[in-house]
């Protein structure tokens, strides 16, 4: 090194590709899983701007894929044993060789079954989301499960599909009361 009439070379540090926010690995991954999610479930979301720009950057991916592989599929008629009902919704019983024995009908039923690329899609989409359950009313402790990934597909595929790219918007609404971050509406075009 002596000798040498050049100066040493500045290391300059790498961009980052990711916000931090303040938390660590998990959480922050967690929290991002639950509002991208949230998104994907309700349409829009009001939340901080550094959280809404890593949420955009996790949802995008997912809508372009829904589009993508929105048609990647076949319709497949199988027969299926289905439990009869009566009137009230409960399964009919017969007796047979003293015990009693659930009635079942066969049935005629047309299913979409994905082809390898579609089904690679839809593992990517669940491990990105959490499961949601919605609220029923009338089975107080029930949630009816909402099916996001059959959203993404039979939803926001036709919705999006002219489109390349920027399925979301950020709208900024203002500062926070408490600890003045900026607040943002982010939502689905």
């Amino acid at each position: 090194r002596y000798g040498t009439d050049r100066a040493p070379k500045r290391r300059r540090k790498p961009m980052a590709k990711y916000r931090k926010l303040g938390r660590k690995t998990d959480v922050r991954l967690a929290l991002l899983r639950s509002q991208a999610t949230a998104l994907i479930a309700n349409g829009k979301i009001v939340t901080t701007e550094a959280r809404a720009k890593e949420v955009r950057k996790m949802v995008e991916p997912l809508i372009a894929l829904a589009v993508k592989e929105k048609d990647n599929f076949e319709t497949v008629s199988v027969t299926a044993k289905v439990p009869r009902k009566d009137a009230n919704g409960k399964r009919v019983r017969e007796e047979k060789d003293g015990k009693k024995v659930v009635v079942y009908d066969t049935v005629q039923k047309e299913i979409k079954k994905d082809k390898p690329s579609r089904m690679n899609a839809r593992r990517h989409m669940l491990a990105k989301l959490y499961a949601v359950g919605e609220f029923d009313p009338k089975h107080k402790k029930a949630a009816k499960k909402v099916d996001l990934v059959a959203k993404l597909f039979d939803e926001y595929g036709p919705k999006y599909e002219g489109r390349k790219g920027g399925y979301t918007r950020i709208v900024k609404i203002g500062l926070r009361k408490g600890d003045a971050a900026m607040e943002v509406l982010l939502e689905l075009v």
